[in-house]
């Protein structure tokens, strides 16, 4: 590496041995005492997974799902895991038809929350992952103990919180904004009615307990036990469609990463039921352009990665649903000449046309971590929309994922519902590896705006030579919708130039100025590794909480 560029808000932080990037401070301080400790990348991960599950619950619960990519350092191997539930064995089309919807699953509330979450049992998955392979010392209920500390002791809220809660309490809005109706969301979430408020102390007592139980027992308790159990005679009480067999059925999967080429470096992602097709196949098609000819920042770089991420969710949306319902031709998709048929339908004078309305939403967190043994883990855990469907079963404190409010109620429809099925998933965790070693450990959050910011940070690392601040902190754009539009434009943060977003409009883009840094974009992270020196190059997104720290 050359010497850092330094055009950056934030200096990007750098260490010789361990490194995390989270979201929330707080998370990333509980990741680093693990390594700091001796711990590795995946045990300080479930550290930071299970701390940001209750300290910025509007993006993330332990009710949710998480997605892992892994570097096992020892044997140079990457391997991938899918943690995300699937639809209950009730869930049919005819079910929610029955109730009287007919067009769309409730965005909110206990039919919403029809997929069982997954994500106790990828920390679960991966702790025994370290365990099995000889490279984990930490005992289980020591990683969960900052997650316990803070739901019990408290936490102060984020700016964040208290934004997205005032969101959320829309009383004017019965089915989708006022999340008050709910009486536990109510009374765990706000104080007295009202949203916590920024620096304000927040306790989840009963999630507090739940944590401990999980600490003491495992996860079977969350699946097989006490806790599924009192979480499923809430949902049943409620007409809910997840039962007992659901939970105790639940199974997180090793998969195999998908992978390509690009720029000589190997970009890895997750298959589906994630979007990482998408994403990798945004890369599949830029490596038919030489970007050094392609001035940076201009409206030709925006343009070209606007139109390739059209090209790609064309595929995507065709394609993409649970694999064990499809054969999905994954390898014809990504491969060369597939990139070159895809770059080929890109006009550099004008904007193609998408008819379909993209929902840029997702309320998630990425992170990432490196060890001083070179392991590595690129992760992300979500509930979907924000605060996810708004229930949380009485006495437990979880929050529950409205991830399967995304099934269409459609038969025909790629994605449609049916019993025991996972559900089409933004969430897609990256890295890039150079000579079998991790180069490039890279994520966002932000539903389909994942591949676009995944693209970002690529093209500006690996094409233009940026330090891993400087790329998250470049001005970004987001090409879908907004809730309560009916049609897709291009949002542009402001410190594009007014005259690369006058020519953007040109080219046929429907432009949307937004704020400087306005987190609509994603809250996006780096770590890059320099394989001469080990050292660690962390970065962290001005957009949301974060931190990148080492040691």
């Amino acid at each position: 590496m050359g010497p850092l560029h330094i055009n950056s808000y934030r200096p990007t932080t750098m260490s010789v041995n361990g490194m995390i990037t989270t979201p929330h401070y707080l998370a990333t301080q509980a990741g680093l005492r693990i390594l700091q400790n001796g711990g590795n990348a995946m045990e300080a991960a479930i550290a930071a997974a299970s701390t940001i599950a209750v300290v910025y619950p509007h993006m993330n619960t332990i009710g949710g799902d998480n997605f892992w990519l892994i570097f096992d350092a020892k044997k140079k191997k990457l391997s991938a895991l899918n943690s995300s539930g699937r639809s209950s064995h009730q869930a049919t089309i005819d079910f929610y038809k029955q109730r009287g919807f007919h067009t769309s699953i409730p965005v909110r509330g206990y039919l919403s929350a029809n997929t069982v979450p997954g994500a106790v049992a990828g920390w679960a998955a991966v702790y025994q992952y370290s365990k099995e392979n000889g490279l984990g010392t930490a005992n289980w209920s020591d990683l969960l103990q900052s997650a316990i500390s803070y739901a019990k002791e408290g936490y102060p809220v984020t700016p964040s919180q208290q934004y997205w809660t005032e969101v959320n309490l829309d009383r004017k809005d019965q089915t989708y904004r006022n999340l008050q109706r709910f009486p536990e969301f109510s009374r765990i979430f706000t104080n007295s009615g009202e949203p916590w408020k920024a620096g304000e102390v927040m306790k989840q007592t009963d999630l507090a307990l739940t944590l401990e139980g999980i600490a003491e027992n495992g996860a079977d308790a969350f699946y097989n036990g006490s806790i599924s159990k009192q979480m499923v005679a809430d949902i049943q009480k409620h007409e809910g469609v997840l039962t007992d067999k659901d939970f105790a059925g639940h199974v997180s999967d090793w998969v195999e990463p998908l992978s390509m080429n690009y720029r000589g470096y190997t970009a890895y992602n997750l298959p589906p039921n994630t979007q990482g097709m998408a994403s990798l196949s945004i890369l599949n098609i830029l490596n038919q352009f030489d970007l050094t000819h392609i001035e940076e920042n201009s409206a030709e770089y925006y343009h070209l990665i606007v139109e390739a991420t059209k090209q790609a969710f064309s595929d995507r949306d065709e394609w993409l649903t649970d694999p064990d319902f499809l054969d999905i031709p994954i390898h014809q998709l990504l491969s060369p000449q597939h990139g070159q048929t895809l770059a080929s339908k890109i006009n550099f004078t004008s904007a193609y046309t998408n008819e379909k309305q993209l929902d840029p939403k997702g309320d998630t967190v990425w992170f990432g971590v490196v060890d001083k043994d070179g392991n590595a883990v690129s992760f992300i855990q979500s509930i979907y929309h924000e605060f996810g469907s708004g229930i949380i079963p009485k006495g437990t404190g979880v929050l529950l994922q409205n991830r399967g409010s995304f099934f269409s109620l459609d038969p025909t429809h790629i994605n449609h519902l049916e019993p025991n099925k996972r559900t089409f998933h933004t969430l897609n965790p990256a890295m890039l590896l150079a000579d079998d070693q991790p180069f490039l450990v890279y994520g966002t959050m932000g539903g389909e705006g994942q591949p676009q910011t995944q693209a970002a940070l690529v093209t500006r690392i690996v094409d233009y030579g940026r330090s891993v601040q400087e790329a998250i902190e470049a001005p970004r754009w987001l090409y879908g919708r907004t809730w309560g539009v009916s049609s897709n434009s291009l949002k542009l943060e402001s410190r594009i130039p007014s005259e690369v977003q006058q020519s953007l409009a040109e080219l046929g883009h429907h432009v949307e100025t937004m704020p400087a840094f306005t987190d609509v974009m994603g809250h996006a992270g780096a770590i890059q590794i320099d394989p001469n020196s080990r050292v660690k190059y962390g970065g962290a997104d001005p957009r949301g909480d974060g931190a990148a720290m080492g040691y």
